[in-house]
């Protein structure tokens, strides 16, 4: 985005003289507000108070629920949420001192023992949600009806329940639940201390992950192909640990699948999500049958500016011929997210100033850092935290917008409470995306010329492709590894073939793929630590691009209803939640009219074109 800086608001491009300095000063956490640090005594005793707790929850409550009064159900839930609060502001303080420094042996006994820890205590708790789905329905929806803060809470029943028809027994319960500890969390752990451990070796520098992914989009065509090249080289020297990660993982997946009679392997997703399989199947179809009037007519431009008979891997996310991209200093990200969110609405943009005021914020690239951007919520009575990688890219600007949004989004449904306040995946990108919008279409505002424009409107077309297009290739390429898997252990070989089954596709005919591109599956963590989560950005960038048309055509008291929409957290079903905008998920001209918003950006491009 060539022009990108010449559009902020303090109007600061940075020479190369300059460039040395433009990312000093970047935040750390402050990670007081969850403890002091790792041996204080607040941490001994909020274990201690949690193993006392369960114990006599479990002694108050086990099978008991059946007979308590309406008074007496919510009790049992304020306290099951108290319990939640305490245990989830432990894990937050370890998982993200661990996520500051993963290569860090200290750091890393600190979160494993806590999650012994806490696995250990809470397995008092399995009870809980197996007999609330025994309870019956008539005198369940009576105690509702006549304690209206139980009330409150029926959400919480509603999806426990959905999974009546696929719980185990107590037993198997616990033992799935204790087993977990060295299941799949150890497997998590391996995966991200592997890819925080790699190093390549790219115009004689040692590298880490994060740092040779930003490469490829480096102006320098040479060195994103040695970055390119260096990353397969790296992939495939380890490709027998992500192989042997991604079976064990799948597998376990679906034996416990098997025994909770799941009829697919995305199904425990869409319950979790609190969304229909054929809402998400109407997204994926839309979103594929639009593969050729959206990423194959893009990259076909991008080919035609870059004067290449076929685009390669490394050319994918490349700046475009006009671009000069020098860096954006932390001061000019901030203003400029800020500034985007303030025209929109002044209480979100004072929520999201406090993530900068109170360093809630870690944003420099450091060694063993975890890679990636995130914004945890901790628990409903701190405040989330923001991670990135910062590195100074107009792209970088749009993480940080990005990661503010689930911030503020997190902050503001903070009011639900502990078991109410997290989101479907399917809605927790609906303010992150938002609030990546909101900046670019200031940002485009402020361009003055049609190659400003062109630029512009060229990274945002990359990016909404990046999250749709290119993470529906990445759900269906889940969906043929776990279906794969199921009828036998697959080899590095299998996986690449089924990995670039779906990159022709999706990226279309512009494409070449040089050899060694097979293996990049093995980067991407949704694929270890969230299973089939990916679909979560499609539905959120198609559901906000609806969003923001019907805020640009005027909507009656949008800023309001977007606000509430947010502070309800995870109190209310997509149906719900879209009702006030006049907007249905479940009708299939929904996705449309997203598609066609990215497709019509396009129509924008080409007619800026003077190729």
């Amino acid at each position: 985005m060539a022009f990108f800086l010449k559009c902020l608001t303090n109007n600061l491009l940075l020479n190369k003289a300059e460039q040395s300095g433009a990312l000093a000063g970047l935040p750390d956490w402050d990670l007081s507000d969850l403890y002091a640090s790792p041996e204080c005594i607040e941490i001994s005793n909020d274990v201690n108070w949690l193993e006392v707790e369960c114990k006599n929850f479990s002694t108050d409550y086990e099978t008991n629920l059946s007979t308590l009064d309406a008074e007496g159900m919510l009790n049992c839930i304020t306290r099951y949420e108290t319990i939640e609060q305490v245990s989830g502001r432990i894990m937050s303080y370890a998982g993200l001192r661990y996520y500051q420094e993963t290569t860090n042996e200290t750091r890393s006994k600190f979160l494993i023992d806590k999650q012994d820890n806490i696995t250990n205590i809470t397995s008092h708790l399995i009870f809980f949600s197996l007999e609330i789905n025994n309870l019956d329905e008539v005198k369940l929806n009576k105690l509702f009806s006549t304690n209206a803060k139980l009330n409150r809470y029926k959400p919480i029943f509603d999806r426990l329940r959905t999974m009546r028809p696929h719980q185990l027994s107590e037993q198997l319960e616990h033992y799935i639940h204790d087993l977990s500890t060295v299941g799949s969390s150890s497997w998590n752990r391996l995966f991200d201390e592997t890819i925080s451990g790699l190093e390549f070796k790219v115009s004689n520098e040692t590298l880490g992950i994060e740092a040779t992914l930003n490469l490829l989009t480096d102006p320098d065509r040479a060195k994103r192909e040695s970055a390119s090249v260096e990353l397969a080289k790296v992939f495939n020297k380890n490709i027998k640990i992500f192989t042997r990660i991604h079976n064990t993982l799948a597998k376990e997946k679906s034996i416990q699948d098997k025994w909770r009679k799941m009829p697919t392997p995305q199904y425990g997703r869409h319950l979790s999500n609190h969304v229909e399989p054929e809402v998400v199947q109407a997204l994926r179809d839309a979103v594929v049958n639009a593969y050729p009037k959206i990423s194959h007519r893009y990259y076909e431009i991008k080919r035609k500016w870059l004067k290449l008979e076929k685009l390669q891997v490394w050319d994918r996310n490349a700046p475009l011929p006009q671009e000069d991209s020098p860096l954006v200093s932390w001061p000019v990200a901030k203003s400029t997210v800020l500034d985007a969110y303030a025209d929109f609405s002044l209480e979100i943009s004072d929520i999201a100033r406090i993530f900068f005021e109170k360093n809630w914020i870690d944003a420099a690239v450091k060694p063993g850092k975890a890679p990636g951007a995130f914004a945890h919520p901790t628990v409903t009575n701190v405040h989330p935290y923001v991670m990135l990688n910062y590195l100074g890219k107009p792209r970088d600007v749009m993480t940080l917008a990005h990661e503010l949004g689930h911030g503020v989004h997190q902050v503001l449904a903070a009011g639900q409470g502990e078991l109410l306040s997290s989101t479907p995946l399917t809605l927790a990108e609906t303010a992150s995306v938002f609030g990546e919008m909101l900046t670019f279409k200031k940002v485009l505002k402020s361009a003055t010329s049609k190659e400003q424009k062109r630029i512009l409107l060229a990274g945002k077309i990359e990016d909404q492709i990046n999250t749709v297009v290119r993470q529906i290739a990445f759900y269906d390429f889940e969906c043929k590894l776990h279906e794969a898997r199921s009828k036998g252990e697959l080899s590095s070989d299998d996986i690449n073939k089924l990995w670039m089954s779906i990159q022709g596709s999706s990226l279309g005919p512009a494409f070449e793929f040089m050899e060694g591109y097979e293996t990049f599956w093995a980067y991407i963590p949704h694929f270890v630590h969230s299973p089939f989560y990916v679909y979560a950005y499609a539905f959120g960038d198609g559901l906000v691009n609806a969003l923001y048309s019907s805020y640009e055509a005027g909507y009656p008291d949008f800023q309001q209803k977007y606000i509430n929409m947010l502070k309800a957290g995870g109190s209310q079903h997509h149906t719900e939640l879209l009702k006030p905008f006049g907007l249905n998920a479940s009708d299939p001209k929904f996705w449309e009219l997203g598609l066609n918003l990215i497709s019509n950006m396009i129509d924008e491009l080409e007619s800026l074109d003077d190729l």
